[in-house]
């Protein structure tokens, strides 16, 4: 167990470490209790270092011998790791060291998954290996060598010699120690091959336990897409003769982008249609591009400290999210980045674990992988792009990977690239990763003769050690409609530079009505004045996808804060508006379903808390499903029609297409069930060929208070499934009632099946107990008791997701006083827990402190 003392680490103190090394061989005999590790590392001084200290990081390791140049030495031993005296020359460092992989149930550095070895090494796993300066700046090649029995034995980069008992791998390029990996077990391979541009071959291998190889197809395309996108779109090839994707079941994170050997979540690379929704497909696709996207935003070109993790992690969530845009509809992945990025990091970045794009001081880094560095970070590069165009976008990153290729680089280094390749400032814009919070643009219309004005100002609330906020660059894209509906001016892209600010467009003869922050061109909150008849002819009129989704969800969000505060009935024209909408064939199916949403109860909250009102988890809760029951009678002529004519023929195919009638089809089924008791969810349950057709069903019948006899044989069907099952776990407790929420997680956990080991399991339950918003959130606090009881229990085993778990509690001060009591309460028996590790301490902290 880590120490639990609270540690600062600022950026500001960021200083070389004070040697280089310029190779790393490393030899492993494993044994899941006494696993060996040989280190044998060339150093030589740093000349930009001004410390010549030789400190080791180093965490859980045995040290049975140390030696530099030959000759036996002394360490000692200091707070994470160790130190030695150094000549200050080239020198050869050695040691051995001994570890128990079977023991580290928290899943960082060499771990065994169901009999097999692995690892996982971001971010400072590796120091759980053996001892290393474990930094990202410190980058060499990786010889390694493995011993042991198990029929496979993988490592980094390129295969070299290897024998009964014995494998050796080479990774000719630099690394830092974050992106090592080893995998040894029983594991069987679904190979392809793949041609890159310059016509060199190269090897692909997807691993996988006995009896997965047919989930393993889709995988493998998606990766074979994803290498060819990056050549066409970036002009990145691959870089080795070989590329392996592990799959393993205990694993922290979803993928990560080791070189050369990707390790994976399961649930993030296994995939077929008897066993995965049409969702899973679209998610391991993007996951399988985002960790091969890496291998050039991420390891040719790493980041110099932990604080410029959003450099490689923003990148490259921007890259996916353009793959994914490329590959199916442009519109509806917008629209989803968009709902994510507003569940996820808008109430992070307006509560107590608000943090800048990079922070400026962290205690354990693991707790900031978050949404704010990923998603809002992939904002960030979106908005830079829109700023200086495509062409210069291109010219920038071409001249990023030309000047930093082998660096470990910084947002300074990125920004200064933008201003080399395009001549602009972008001082302004670097505050995007300085100051914290999400900016809010009001916008106020005035038309005088024939000149529209718009008069837009910004301003971003006090966060968490950060009162004061100067002015950010703001790209707002704007076009101009008609009141006929014709657009009279296309999309033209806004800068607002400072607090206030205002632009004309003359030369309209009747008033032009505006849409604002088409395509959300900035990740702010946008306030304007406007009323329903307007966002309805946007909804019916706007040529623009986002802008059209975003005026039908401000109108059901209105009819949801008038449901809920004036006990209002369902607005009668936005069903009429969505009624019209859902007649227009000529729209995208998965587009309409987008449309057939409605705002989460996550979002109501954040928006009664900012007028002032005290949210109410269950009239929040009865008004949603109020207006589910409206929409449901007043599509009620075109259900049938929308269901069966959605319907996809022939063979299973996860396509864009099909996926997009499927999801409308299961729209349609959801809102069906309510009018027919579920005799349609029955009847496709019964039916179904797919999962996503089969959990679609299950779903709508749990909902309904039925399908307790599907439940039943769902299990019995997949019980032998790991990934499915944990369908069946968090389904249950995503349709449980309110009152029986909390109830039914407590059950669960009494499954034979439930490991908290295993954190897709944990996650299944607590991660669908978290998002059941009014059932987490019930008067008698029963939820809250529960989940911070199994983080006690889990703390001591696996820090990192206990830790990431907390966040559950993140918005606790939006609520009444008898909630914010019992949260408080638990948070602090959380904070009380002896032997607490670093990483939750440091979260229940934050949040706590709000």
């Amino acid at each position: 167990m880590r120490d639990a003392a609270p540690t600062t680490i600022y950026l500001k103190d960021y200083t070389p470490f004070a040697y280089l090394i310029d190779e790393v061989s490393l030899t492993f005999r494993l044994d899941p209790e006494k696993t060996r590790v040989l280190s044998r590392i060339a150093f030589r001084p740093n000349p930009d270092a001004t410390d010549r200290r030789f400190f080791l990081h180093g965490e859980d390791l045995t040290l049975i011998s140390a030696k530099i140049d030959g000759k036996d030495i002394e360490t000692r031993t200091v707070d994470g790791g160790i130190e030695a005296d150094a000549p200050d020359a080239p020198f050869i460092w050695e040691a051995e060291v001994e570890i128990a992989p079977a023991s580290n149930t928290a899943l960082e550095g060499l771990y065994m998954s169901n009999g097999m070895y692995c690892t996982q090494c971001e971010a400072e796993g590796f120091r759980k290996i053996t001892y290393y300066p474990d930094r990202p700046d410190v980058m060499a090649p990786f010889h390694v060598r493995i011993e042991g029995t198990e029929p496979v034995l993988l490592s980094n980069g390129n295969p070299g010699t290897s024998g009964a008992g014995f494998a050796e791998w080479h990774d000719p390029w630099k690394k830092p120690a974050y992106l090592f990996a080893l995998v040894a077990g029983d594991l069987v391979n679904h190979p392809d091959t793949f041609t890159t541009k310059s016509g060199r071959k190269v090897d692909l291998n997807i691993w996988v336990r006995p009896g997965d190889e047919g989930k393993c197809a889709f995988g493998m395309q998606a990766l074979k897409d994803s290498m060819k996108w990056d050549e066409d779109v970036y002009g990145r090839e691959y870089d080795l003769d070989l590329f392996n994707i592990v799959a393993v079941d205990d694993f922290n994170m979803g993928a990560m982008e080791n070189k050369g050997l990707n390790i994976f979540n399961s649930s993030c690379v296994l995939a077929s249609p008897e066993t995965s929704t049409d969702a899973n497909f679209e998610r391991v696709e993007a996951i399988i591009a985002h960790e091969y996207f890496h291998n050039w935003t991420g390891n040719r070109i790493t980041c110099r400290d932990w604080f410029q993790l959003c450099l490689k992690e923003g990148l490259t969530v921007f890259r996916d999210s353009q793959f994914t845009a490329d590959i199916r509809s442009a519109e509806v992945k917008r629209i989803t980045d968009v709902i994510d990025l507003r569940a996820r990091q808008f109430p992070e970045d307006q509560g107590p674990l608000s943090h800048p794009v990079r922070p400026e001081s962290f205690q354990e880094i693991n707790n900031f992988y978050t949404a704010t560095v990923y998603e809002k970070g992939a904002e960030l590069i979106r908005m830079l792009k829109t700023l200086v165009g495509d062409d210069a976008y291109k010219r920038a990153l071409d001249l990023y990977f030309d000047r930093h290729d082998g660096d470990a680089a910084t947002i300074e280094d990125w920004l200064k690239v933008f201003e080399d390749a395009t001549g602009r400032d972008l001082t302004q814009f670097a505050r995007w990763y300085s100051q914290s919070g999400t900016p809010r643009v009001t916008v106020r219309e005035a038309f005088e003769g024939d000149t529209l004005t718009l008069h837009i100002s910004q301003m971003t609330p006090p966060t968490p050690g950060q009162d004061e906020k100067d002015p950010r660059v703001i790209p707002i894209a704007v076009g101009l409609l008609n009141p006929n509906g014709d657009e009279v001016m296309e999309t033209q892209i806004l800068e607002l530079t400072e607090a206030e600010q205002s632009f004309s467009f003359p030369g309209h003869a009747t008033r032009p009505i505006p849409s604002v922050l088409r395509g959300f061109s900035a990740p702010v909150v946008l306030e304007q004045d406007i009323d329903n008849a307007r966002r309805a002819f946007l909804l019916a009129h706007d040529t623009d996808a986002f802008n059209r989704w975003e005026s039908g969800r401000m109108l059901a969000r209105d009819a949801l804060l008038r449901m809920i505060l004036e006990d209002a009935a369902p607005d009668a024209a936005y069903l009429e508006a969505l009624t019209t909408l859902m007649r227009d064939e000529t729209l995208d199916p998965a587009y309409r379903a987008l449309m057939l949403g409605q705002p989460t109860q996550s979002e109501l909250v954040g928006l009664l808390h900012e007028q002032g009102h005290t949210p109410d988890p269950q009239a929040i809760h009865d008004a949603s499903e109020a207006l589910r029951d409206a929409k449901a009678q007043a599509l009620a002529d075109l259900l049938p029609g929308l269901y069966a004519n959605n319907q996809v023929d022939g063979p299973f195919s996860p396509d864009a297409d099909a996926a997009g009638k499927r999801t409308l089809a299961n729209a349609a089924l959801s809102l069906l069930t309510r009018l027919d008791g579920g005799t349609a969810a029955a009847n496709q349950y019964a039916m179904a060929d797919n999962m996503t057709l089969q959990l679609a069903a299950l779903s709508a019948l749990l909902d309904a208070g039925k399908g307790e006899e599907q439940l039943a044989a769902f299990e019995k069907q997949w019980s032998h499934d790991r990934l499915v099952m944990d369908k069946w776990f968090g389904l249950q407790i995503m349709q449980a009632a309110p009152k029986d929420t909390a109830a039914t997680a407590a059950r669960l956990t009494d499954h034979p099946d439930f490991s908290m080991k295993n954190p897709n399991r944990f996650r299944a339950v607590f991660g669908a107990l978290a998002m059941s918003h009014a059932g987490f959130h019930h008067e008698s606090g029963a939820a809250y008791t529960l989940l911070a009881d199994w983080l006690i229990r889990l703390d001591p085993l696996n820090p990192q997701t206990t830790a990431r778990m907390c966040s559950a509690f993140q918005t606790w001060r939006r609520y009444d006083a008898d909630r914010q009591a019992a949260i408080k309460t638990e948070l602090e028996r959380i904070l009380a827990t002896p032997n607490l590790s670093r990483d939750t301490n440091e979260m229940v902290s934050r949040i706590l402190g709000a």
